[in-house]
């Protein structure tokens, strides 16, 4: 850190930030509800691990203040979003200052789901957590799925370039 309190990043931090920022990836918002309470955050670091059985990663800063919600609620969804919900995203992201509340009271989701299910999300995962790592900053949360579902006719939304982008599918 420095003198004034903002952290200082190497020359090897900024190249490593810049490069992935240059990695596409699909934009998502991880929700997770149980005693803990409920919350959602916008993340782009959501990765397969296995088929066998149906396992993902997703990766979530530990000074995050949803940190330790997700890891003692125990489960979580991964809504991957489409190509309309950019903005869902700036919510999620805090960028838009919408209350945590507010965000879940909007006529968005799906009902009577364990997890925070986006109804017009590209993928829905829904999964318990099944260990945390720390890496450095972060926790890799992985996932074993139990409900899995997917919309084949929305297009999607992905990250690069510290942007957002709408990636069509090609048709059939």
């Amino acid at each position: 850190m420095s003198a004034t309190g903002v952290t200082t990043l190497s020359q090897e931090q900024l190249a490593f930030r810049n490069a992935m920022a240059h990695l596409p990836a699909a934009v998502s918002i991880i929700t997770t509800n149980g005693s803990a309470g409920r919350c959602g955050i916008t993340a782009s670091a959501v990765c397969s691990v296995t088929d066998s059985p149906p396992t993902i990663l997703v990766c979530i800063n530990r000074g995050s203040a949803m940190h330790d919600l997700f890891r003692k609620n125990g489960r979580l969804c991964v809504n991957v979003l489409s190509d309309e919900q950019e903005q869902l995203a700036l919510h999620f992201s805090g960028a838009t200052k919408v209350a945590m509340e507010e965000r879940f009271a909007w006529d968005l989701w799906e009902p009577d789901q364990p997890q925070p299910m986006l109804r017009d999300a590209l993928v829905k995962l829904q999964g318990r957590i099944k260990e945390f790592k720390e890496v450095g900053s972060h926790s890799v949360m992985f996932v074993e799925l139990d409900d899995i579902r997917v919309s084949e006719e929305k297009d999607s939304l992905i990250y690069f370039n510290r942007l957002f982008h709408k990636v069509k599918r090609m048709a059939a």
